[in-house]
């Protein structure tokens, strides 16, 4: 019997160390901690992070965390992100996603040239416009909206735009930077 059960504990270590080798994201930690029981206390929400950052996932932050605190929490960005596609001091939203782009086009494996990106803070129309999925009437919106808003401080908010969803949002985010 205990041959048996000692059997079954060195095979589950060895399938851990196994699963860990294959994707070494994988954070046995996260299984063990208290996340589930954090995440019911006042004053602490959840928020997301993926891109080019060292460790994509969802965080416990306290109320008014920042873009910087995210970052901070998920290990800082790679040396390829395009640090001029966030404000660190922006407050990030409860349940929220935000993804930091990186400098270069990384479908082209061989690719070290930066992408062309464009300013949705102070670019006017026509530079918008050259961005694939910006058409002439979204540059439009793109101009409108934040005249009547004020700046965006996270790429996300472009989504708030009338007609631009998730779908226009993939497209976009790799090609819009918010400052210089």
């Amino acid at each position: 019997m205990y041959k048996v059960i000692i059997g079954v504990i060195i095979v589950a270590v060895i399938a851990i160390v196994g699963f860990m080798i294959i994707d070494p994201r994988v954070n046995v930690s996260r299984v063990t901690d208290t996340t589930l029981i954090e995440s019911e206390l006042e004053g602490s929400m959840k928020v997301t992070i993926e891109g080019e950052i060292e460790k994509d996932g969802t965080y416990n932050l306290s109320e008014g965390a920042t873009m910087g605190d995210l970052i901070e929490a998920s290990g800082g960005i790679t040396a390829g992100a395009d640090t001029r596609c966030y404000y660190s001091e922006a407050i990030v939203e409860k349940n929220s996603t935000y993804y930091i782009p990186g400098l270069y086009d990384y479908s082209d494996v061989c690719n070290n040239t930066e992408i062309s990106k464009v300013n949705i803070n102070d670019d006017p129309a026509e530079v918008l416009m050259e961005v694939k999925a910006i058409t002439s009437s979204l540059a439009s919106s793109i101009v409108s909206y934040r005249n009547s808003n004020g700046i965006f401080k996270t790429i996300e908010e472009i989504q708030n735009v009338y007609r631009i969803g998730p779908s226009t949002y993939k497209q976009i985010r790799d090609y819009v930077i918010l400052h210089a």
